[in-house]
């Protein structure tokens, strides 16, 4: 063969397999193109940018840019420089740091979440809005990859960690699993804290040449690791929960006169003389609702759900107002609650406490034995709760003790099994997780974990708190036609979208491999209810009830009049718990509104407000799930090196989580702790697949575990798969 046919074979197979450094040049080429910020490249300037030592690199890269500007990609400046032609398109989202090697951009639908490498977030953290560039588009199995190229708003800049103390300097680790750094504090700025402190630190200055790790100042010292104030006050200062009330707040509240005047009393239903009364946990505090019951004639009786007038109290645009909008919630942590309003009010004026005259605001129904309504009131009342119940004397009294208010609390609890029957008639869906609790001793250390139960009694308030918002709602959406105005009058609803078809059929897959068939068609809810029905007191139970949930739509507050997916109502709100939850106190106050034949208002500003209670809403779900998982951790920690059941509750590419049947407790199996073969993630079945014994692990399967170690810091719990054999 001649040196020129030879040379020309070599030609044609080096382009038809390139090698590996010739692709590279040309994904870098095209990333430094594609992030079109206008700036222009000289050849020398690319050849120092993409690190090309050798000569044959550099003439691929020349030709390169002839091939890219005969294409008309780039074109050539009179300087002989090169600018991009394209419009690069960028995109937003929010970062989602799953692992320190890799995070998504999760961006709004119906874009793909963008995989980004860490070394290209450029800084940005877990949460932070970015604007990405995506680099290499979605093909065949995997997702869009992209570089962040801005970040447009920080989602925070302070952090919770335990502190590290040297002399020269110190670090602060963060609590957060998503925060993949730790960050550097010089001994000036240290504060008052020792070695192993939990402690709040402030971000100085995210990154410099130097130094790739953030530099803070400690701003609050917590406590020490470990011990419960100092983890119970780093999961607040976490999810930036506030520790107590500015003292203006407090001094506001305090000046708020408790006597109830004549003239309030005059323009108010009074139901002072009608049998009421309260019941609540053993340990509650705020009485936001009661029920009255009066006996009309022969089988039909008035019944009044009256709640808390906290809008009497608290007026609109007051400092009260604007610390109750931005908590927007109470939120509920193992040991202790962070109220939406300061004591004065949610403890004393504003609470239903027996014997004590109070102000409310209620629904009043007239109906018979079974629930139908033949006649609805609205509007502000009077009360004088006659007993205070706890959940447990209640139920007593359902149960057949004899005593004091047992007839009306039998005949309200029959009414409202007639109320739930007709509710999963229309189709509602059953769901009920099993809630832990924990019983702690005298310095917080969880002793016992103990599901909560549901009985009667829990389900008979549950019933008419429903039957308020739910007629509230449609009382206001109805409105038009009493010939008021034309449309639909602006109002704060709940909704519930119906689930995403996808989401429904993986889930019923996951429950076939119990056993449990579940019908997606016409009839969803019924299935979904059987499904629930079959699973109670069963292994699977827990995993299930959880899993059907997280494949629902997430509810909300909106102004949008949408239906309620899983209560099977056309319009629902939120009415009855004012004292903890700022959408209610939006409701009662819109209601009155217009009860007093007040004009529609605009929408724009009650939207906005009930997106912040939205995003609020998911703080609190997020602390209080995280005190429990503290707690769980605390509780699994005398437990190391005991061998439980579980059964698989998630799985991911870096481990597969397990909740241990008798605990309720979740931990992790790390992929790389499988030493028996090496397993494959496979996403879409959710499942991970050995590449030598095939062995599969997927959701919802049995596996015996021992509790390897546990982490206060990051409240979590390592668990080793026990070999069969």
């Amino acid at each position: 063969m001649s040196r020129k046919k030879r040379k020309k074979k070599i030609g044609s197979r080096s382009k038809q397999q390139q090698p590996n450094h010739v692709k590279e040049i040309k994904s870098k080429l095209h990333e430094v193109f594609s992030l079109n910020d206008g700036k222009s490249y000289g050849y020398r300037e690319l050849i120092r940018q993409l690190k090309l030592r050798d000569k044959k690199s550099k003439d691929y890269l020349k030709s390169q840019l002839f091939s890219l500007e005969s294409k008309e990609k780039i074109r050539r400046l009179s300087d002989g420089r090169f600018v991009s032609n394209a419009e690069s398109e960028y995109i937003q989202g929010t970062v989602d740091h799953v692992n320190p090697n890799f995070g998504y951009v999760v961006t709004p639908e119906p874009e793909e979440d963008i995989w980004v490498k860490t070394d290209d977030l450029n800084f940005a953290i877990h949460g932070d809005l970015v604007s990405v560039l995506v680099t290499k588009p979605s093909g065949k199995g995997y997702r869009p990859e992209g570089k962040v190229v801005n970040i447009l708003k920080r989602n925070r800049e302070e952090f919770v960690g335990r502190i590290e103390v040297s002399q020269k300097f110190s670090f602060v680790v963060p609590d957060s699993r998503n925060i993949h750094f730790d960050i550097m504090v010089y001994p000036e700025k240290i504060g008052k804290a020792k070695p192993n402190d939990k402690v709040m630190v402030k971000i100085d200055k995210w990154h410099d040449k130097k130094n790739r790790s953030p530099l803070g100042t400690v701003t609050e010292v917590l406590g020490q690791a470990g011990e419960n104030e100092a983890e119970i006050h780093s999961i607040m200062a976490e999810f930036g929960l506030p520790f107590r009330f500015p003292k203006k707040i407090e001094k506001a509240a305090d000046e708020i006169p408790d006597l109830i005047s004549d003239e309030e009393i005059k323009k108010r239903r009074d139901f002072r003389d009608v049998t009421t009364f309260t019941i609540d946990p053993h340990d509650a505090k705020d009485f936001d609702d009661a029920l009255s019951i009066k006996e009309l004639e022969k089988g039909k009786y008035e019944i009044g759900i009256h709640i808390a007038d906290v809008s009497h109290y608290v007026d609109e645009g007051t400092e009260l107002d604007k610390e109750a909008i931005d908590r927007a919630t109470s939120v509920y942590l193992v040991d202790r609650t962070i109220p939406m309003l300061p004591e004065r009010l949610s403890n004393g004026l504003c609470s239903l406490r027996p014997n004590e005259e109070k102000l409310t605001f209620s629904a009043v129904f007239e109906m018979d034995t079974k629930g139908a309504i033949t006649k609805k009131w609205f509007g502000r009342t009077i009360i004088k709760s006659d007993r205070r119940f706890t959940y447990e004397e209640a139920q007593e009294r359902i149960e057949g003790l004899d005593s004091d208010f047992t007839k009306e609390v039998v005949t309200l609890n029959n009414i409202s099994k007639h109320l739930r029957k007709k509710k999963f008639q229309n189709g509602a869906v059953n769901f009920e997780t099993v809630e832990v609790k924990f019983r702690l001793d005298e310095n917080g250390k969880p002793l016992e974990v103990i599901p909560k139960e549901r009985k009667d009694a829990h389900k008979m308030i549950e019933e008419f708190m429903l039957l308020a918002n739910k007629e509230v709602a449609t009382h206001i959406f109805k409105w038009k036609e009493k010939g008021k105005e034309e449309g639909s009058k602006t109002f704060v609803y709940r909704v519930h979208d119906d689930p995403d078809p996808e989401k429904l059929s993986t889930f019923s897959s996951f429950a076939a491999k119990f056993g449990h068939k579940i019908d997606l068609g016409k009839n969803l809810s019924g299935g979904l209810n059987k499904l629930m029905d079959d699973i109670q007191g069963k292994p699977e139970q827990n995993v299930l009830e959880s899993l059907a949930i997280r494949s629902m739509a997430k509810a909300k507050y909106t102004t949008d009049p949408r239906g309620h997916f899983g209560l099977a109502f056309d319009h629902y709100t939120h009415f009855t718990s004012p004292i903890r939850r700022y959408p209610d106190v939006m409701v009662h106050r819109l209601l009155e509104h217009y009860l007093q034949g007040g004009k529609n208002v605009g929408d724009e500003e009650y939207e906005s407000l009930c997106m912040h209670s939205s995003e609020r809403e998911k703080r609190a779900a997020d602390a209080e799930r995280a005190s429990i998982k503290y707690k769980q951790v605390e509780f699994m920690e005398t437990m190391l090196g005991q061998e439980f059941e579980g059964i698989v509750s998630g799985v991911t590419e870096w481990g597969i989580f397990v909740e241990i049947i008798q605990t309720k407790c979740e931990g992790m199996i790390r992929m790389s702790d499988l030493d028996d073969d090496f397993y494959e993630f496979d996403e879409k079945q959710m499942r991970v697949i050995g590449r030598n014994n095939k062995r599969i692990i997927t959701l919802g399967d049995k596996l015996k575990v021992l509790v390897a170690k546990t982490d206060i810091d990051r409240r979590t719990i390592d668990l080793e798969l026990v070999s069969d054999k």
